[in-house]
């Protein structure tokens, strides 16, 4: 997998050593020596992957990487600091800043590419949701949620077989975040399907395989997307290789310390945080692509593409599908003499009445203004009929409560009512029926269901 990294080093023998190392794995290598061009270009450039000096003059690799995290623009793309120093206290500095990861001079190559594709295969899953995020932004669907990013506290799952090197760690989560411990993989396999936030894997536990359980939780439906922290020992590099490979979020060394536990658990939930987040705004902009949007109904898209398979199937030999087409009376005559927020009332709780009047199998649709559908699976004439009569009566039952209750609108309908006729039928010709229906019923004086067969 190829993908674009950014080196960010003051000194140019080792951004063109790094250049030349990437160059060699096929990935295209962009470079500059300082942090405040190294801003810039990943504002225009959109890397994959920041590789980032920390000790630079001027701005430091800490707070360059700060200042990546901080800009909604640069906040996703993930950032390897690169240093000579292998100190505690500046991994959890870096980690602090917003670092992703760690790479120590003399850098090894087979760990520095194996962080690579485990970070770069990260963040083309964050793009993927964020271009489709960014779609429904342009189409006018969007939703807030910043403050649910800033949150705190997460569930995490630890699964290790150490006594005492798991109550450790669950004494330090309990901090900040609500724990829950397991020895047993194949229970915590299962826990691990829940609502977690975060599994902690002990690939160096005796009594189980901690290897095969991230591969395992990265197999399975329920946990393939749930971030891993894997606990190695820093001298077994091809285990710490392995547990990237196969899909761990981000490593830590035994023996574990307490606040690089605490500052590499807090990324992994922020970033499991900020990617829930767009999967909730696609969701969102998925939902708002089908649904009216004040009435919470589908819209006539949705319609148009479910009763065109239903009409189809009928027409095959399948069962019958009926709609209901209704329109308001005197709808104009309530905008009128009310407002058009008085009119909007009106539409909802027309609705409301509507969707609690009919089958959970069947779609109540609002095609625009004072005009509705109901697509109904399964449904005779003579059935539609009776739940149509039924839905008439209840909106004349009682009246609409408007204008915060200010004034009550005695509200009718007229409804139209038509099934499909089999082969050679169409979604237009069975609308355009129930259509001549609610026309009848208004020439009739309104408040009148009317079924056409033909």
């Amino acid at each position: 997998m190829s993908a674009r990294i950014l080196v960010v080093d003051d000194v140019d023998v080792n951004v063109r050593l790094l250049e030349a190392k990437l160059t060699l794995e096929y990935y295209e290598a962009l470079s500059c020596h300082d942090g405040v061009t190294a801003l810039a270009m990943a504002a225009e450039h959109q890397p994959d992957l920041v590789l980032l000096d920390v000790m630079m003059p001027g701005m430091d690799g800490f707070e360059t990487c700060r200042r990546l995290k901080a800009d909604p623009a640069t906040r996703h793309i993930p950032v390897v600091l690169v240093t000579a120093l292998d100190g505690r206290d500046d991994r959890i500095k870096g980690l602090d800043a917003g670092a992703d990861d760690f790479v120590t001079k003399p850098i090894d190559d087979v760990v520095l590419f194996a962080r690579v594709k485990s970070l770069t295969r990260l963040k083309e899953v964050t793009d993927e949701l964020r271009e489709r995020e960014e779609s429904g932004r342009r189409l006018g669907v969007n939703i807030e949620g910043a403050a649910r990013l800033r949150g705190s506290g997460g569930r995490v799952l630890v699964v290790d077989d150490d006594a005492l090197q798991l109550e450790r760690m669950a004494v330090e989560l309990a901090k900040e975040h609500r724990p829950m411990v397991e020895a047993d993989p194949e229970k915590a396999l299962a826990a691990a399907a829940g609502p977690i936030d975060l599994m902690i894997v002990d690939t160096t536990s005796e009594g189980f395989d901690g290897l095969r359980l991230i591969a395992q939780a990265r197999s399975a439906p329920g946990t393939r997307k749930l971030p891993i922290l894997a606990v190695v020992d820093p001298l077994d590099r091809p285990r710490l290789v392995k547990a990237l490979e196969l899909g761990a979020n981000d490593i830590l060394p035994r023996p574990v310390d307490s606040e690089e536990l605490a500052a590499r658990v807090r990324t992994q939930v922020r970033r499991k945080r900020y990617a829930d987040f767009l999967r909730e705004k696609l969701d969102y902009s998925l939902e708002m692509a089908v649904t009216d949007a004040l009435t919470g109904l589908h819209n006539r898209r949705y319609m148009a593409g479910q009763l065109q398979g239903l009409v189809s199937r009928a027409g095959r030999g399948g069962e019958p599908v009926a709609v209901l087409v209704l329109d308001i009376d005197h709808f104009k005559a309530v905008n009128d003499g009310f407002g058009h927020d008085a009119g909007d009332e009106v539409l909802q709780e027309f609705a409301v009445r509507l969707a609690t009047n009919v089958r959970a199998v069947d779609l109540p649709c609002r095609l625009g203004g004072e005009e509705f559908v109901v697509v109904m699976p399964g449904t005779t004439l003579d059935d539609a009929h009776r739940i149509a009569d039924r839905i008439r009566r209840d909106i004349a039952a009682s009246p609409f409560r408007v204008m915060g209750g200010r004034e009550q609108l005695s509200i009718t309908v007229s409804v139209g009512v038509a099934a499909s006729l089999g082969e050679g039928d169409t979604p237009e010709a069975l609308l355009k029926r129930g259509d001549e229906g609610v026309y009848e019923a208004k020439a009739r004086g309104r408040d009148q269901v009317i079924a056409r067969a033909a």
